[in-house]
């Protein structure tokens, strides 16, 4: 899905319209596939990766808020969600390790975004745990094994 300049510049979500009118089952089931990819015009000697780009990290913040959802169906393997939570959250790039995010950012970040699915997604009779786990562990967040255990 292609974000345009001018879209962000707005912080318009128009190109996330069309996810807004689907139901969770139908949400979840597109899990891991969307790609976002910004039409972002920068100077050939801008050194800064998209998630130092200020107007790209407020876009990525309002989408994040109006679509909690919105990490469960980014792409993990090329890198689309580690993108998505670097705009959130302070981090260091190294281009060697690539993203590190400030551990204390991510794990609050991860258990508020865990608590929130998974009551979404059981208040409409779904469960996605093991979708959650995935995501989870992709960022290099480590669930211990008692996480879920009086959650209902």
């Amino acid at each position: 899905m292609l974000i345009e300049q001018q879209q962000v510049l707005e912080r318009s979500l128009v190109a996330l319209e069309p996810w807004f009118s689907l139901a969770p089952e139908a949400l979840l089931q597109q899990s891991d596939s969307l790609e976002l990819n910004f039409h972002w015009t920068r100077s050939s000697d801008d050194p800064r990766e998209l998630s130092e780009i200020p107007e790209l990290r407020i876009w990525s913040l309002r989408a994040d808020a109006l679509c909690p959802w919105l990490p469960v169906l980014l792409e993990r393997s090329t890198g689309q969600l580690t993108r998505h939570v670097a705009m959130l959250l302070p981090h260091s790039f190294n281009r060697s390790e690539g993203i590190r995010f400030a551990p204390e950012s991510l794990e609050l970040w991860m258990t508020h975004r865990l608590f929130l699915l998974d009551h979404w997604s059981r208040s409409h009779g779904l469960n996605c745990r093991g979708n959650l786990e995935q995501m989870s562990a992709v960022l290099g967040f480590e669930l211990d094994g008692s996480f879920w255990q009086g959650l209902s």
